[in-house]
Order: structure tokens, then C-alpha cells, then sequence
């Protein structure tokens, strides 16, 4: 006569499918949490601030505040960040940071962006800088490889 053999289920262990559905569920609440409105600041029309970490975004160029050549562009340039800081604060972020373009073993110091990494800013899946652009407070700004083209100057032609 065989012998029935009966499984029971340990109580307290989980199961595969469950745990992969907890750690799936985990991750998205902490990318959720990660960039929320409050998590990232806003220094000037391209730069941010998360984690303790400065990011230039790149692929445009914003007017300067603090070394703002003329009261025009300080003006813009309070603008652009204003707008920066109203399309952060109504979340749907999405930062990828990027490398950046510098010479060779000089990311992350002063002589690259001075040490800001470099990163593309979305919101609501659309590159911040287009809207920026397209808003007329930014211009676009695409460097190469290992090299940026010298700016341009903001108070050429402001009245």
C-alpha cells in the first residue's frame, strides 16, 4: 500500500512570485519617491541640485543669474528659472544623467562643469530644455565630444 504523502505550506515563507512582485512594487515606489516634487532644487534656468549632487542639463543653454552680464539676461535668467522650478514642482521627473563633455579624466572636477555632472531633466516624458527653448527661455546648446562651443552672450541685442 502506498503511502499518501501530504505538503504543507510553511507559514512566514514567500513564495517566488510574491517576492519578485514586493521587490518590483519596492522599486517603483522608491523611483517614485526619488524624483517627487521637493527632491530636486532648482539653481538657475539649467542647473539642479539632487541628493546633494549638481547637474548641468544639457542640450541647452539658460540664461545666468548671479554672473549675468547685464540686468536683461539676470531678468531672463530669473525666468528661466522660475519656469524651471514650476515645471519641477508639478513632478513626472525623469533624470538620466549623461556624460559629460570634457576632456578626457576631468569629469567630476572643477576644470569639467565645474563639478557638476551633466544630465537630461524630463518631465512628464519631454526634454525641460525644449520647453525652455520653445518658451524662449533657453536657446539650444550642443556640445561634442570632449568639448563645448563658446557661448554666447545674452545681452547682445536685449533692450
Amino acid at each position: 500500500m502506498a503511502d499518501i504523502i501530504t505538503l504543507k505550506k510553511r507559514p512566514g515563507r514567500i513564495g517566488p512570485r510574491l517576492l519578485l512582485f514586493l521587490i518590483a512594487l519596492l522599486v517603483l515606489a522608491l523611483a517614485i519617491a526619488y524624483w517627487t516634487p521637493g527632491t530636486i532644487q532648482v539653481v538657475d534656468g539649467d542647473t539642479i541640485r539632487t541628493k546633494g549632487l549638481a547637474y548641468r542639463l544639457v542640450g541647452f543653454d539658460a540664461p545666468e543669474i548671479s554672473g549675468a552680464m547685464c540686468p536683461q539676461e539676470r531678468a531672463l535668467g530669473q525666468r528661466a528659472a522660475a519656469r524651471l522650478r514650476m515645471i519641477v514642482d508639478r513632478g513626472n521627473l525623469e533624470l538620466t544623467e549623461v556624460r559629460c563633455s570634457c576632456p578626457s579624466e576631468t569629469e567630476g572636477t572643477q576644470r569639467c562643469n565645474y563639478g557638476r555632472r551633466c544630465g537630461i531633466l524630463k518631465a512628464n516624458g519631454e526634454d525641460v530644455g525644449q520647453i525652455l527653448i520653445r518658451e524662449g527661455l533657453a536657446r539650444p546648446y550642443v556640445c561634442g565630444s570632449y568639448s563645448c562651443p563658446k557661448r554666447k552672450p545674452w545681452c547682445q541685442g536685449m533692450a
